[in-house]
């Protein structure tokens, strides 16, 4: 049963005396009360932010995952309003904390395959965090085509795919990838909507190309070649909405990857026409190029 709190910090009191006796569980309960209570909904700094963080302390500690949401999201209508920075600030140190659970369970299971299974137990913060960004639930409005958070949103796939590509997680990659793109497509869809991603901005265009830029880069160095083939259409997607050419060293670096995937896909006429245009590139940008520059 529920126990109400008449102020928030009694309640983080509580869950301090809980957890001194080894009691997490009702620790846990004690902080979910306040944090989904109407009757404190007036966000306060020095209060609502230390009780979010006992409470993800406690939700990686007993590795619950829908909790830490739930949580998240409770949060997120406390403070949306009146300053969205500090739920920026709270799902920062979420990660932090979980991605550290997740290096001790993998410095744990050395004896193992590479695939740390406890990983899936424990609820690490991509893997929590991945259904933020993943559309499945409601809740995914948390994070996905919110104009508000959107730095948080692409900090957070990035994030991911380097979680991936560290823990060799395929499987993760790919429903990532294909999560991210039905975003865009929203995003694209939804255009004029209050609080949805303004894909004209050229900052937010920007940010959208690096990161499926940063997902290209992933896909390649986990050899996921036709998730590297669906990023190079999904960069080049992109570039046809912007006004703007894209920056000469980011088409560089994109030409440089996509002439690897032509190249892995035995596609050598694109391949050639690729590294044909790198090389155009390459001259307009330096006007003198050394022999060894030609060659390369």
């Amino acid at each position: 049963m529920p126990v109400y709190f008449q102020r928030p910090e009694n309640a983080l009191k509580r869950a301090n005396e809980f957890i001194e006796v080894g009691k997490k569980e009702p620790a846990l309960d004690a902080l979910y009360d306040v944090i989904k209570s109407k009757k404190h909904r007036t966000w306060q700094n020095k209060i609502h932010e230390p009780i979010l963080f006992k409470y993800l302390e406690l939700c990686v500690d007993l590795r619950r995952s829908h909790v830490a949401k739930e949580g998240l999201y409770q949060y997120k209508l406390i403070c949306q309003q009146v300053n969205i920075v500090s739920l920026e600030d709270v799902i920062r140190y979420f990660l932090k904390l979980a991605e550290d659970r997740a290096d001790s369970a993998r410095q744990q299971s050395r004896d193992q395959v590479p695939i740390v299974d406890d990983l899936d137990q424990i609820q690490t913060p991509e893997s929590i965090l991945l259904s933020f960004v993943s559309g499945e639930d409601t809740q995914d409005q948390l994070l996905r085509n919110n104009a508000r958070v959107e730095k948080l949103y692409h900090e957070t796939a990035q994030q991911a795919f380097k979680f991936c590509l560290k823990y060799s997680r395929r499987t993760e990659f790919r429903k990532l990838c294909d999560n991210l793109r039905n975003h865009l497509n929203n995003a694209i869809k939804h255009q004029g909507q209050p609080n949805t991603v303004n894909l004209t901005n050229p900052e937010t265009l920007q940010l959208h190309l690096e990161t499926r830029l940063a997902q290209l880069e992933s896909a390649i160095n986990m050899e996921l070649w036709q998730e590297a083939f669906k990023a190079v259409e999904d960069v080049y997607g992109l570039m046809q909405l912007s006004k703007r050419p894209p920056k000469p060293q980011v088409m560089a670096n994109y030409y440089q990857k996509v002439a690897l995937v032509f190249w892995k896909a035995e596609n050598y006429l694109f391949h050639a026409a690729t590294l044909h245009r790198l090389y155009v590139l390459s001259r307009e940008q330096k006007r003198t190029m050394t022999t060894e520059e030609h060659q390369k």
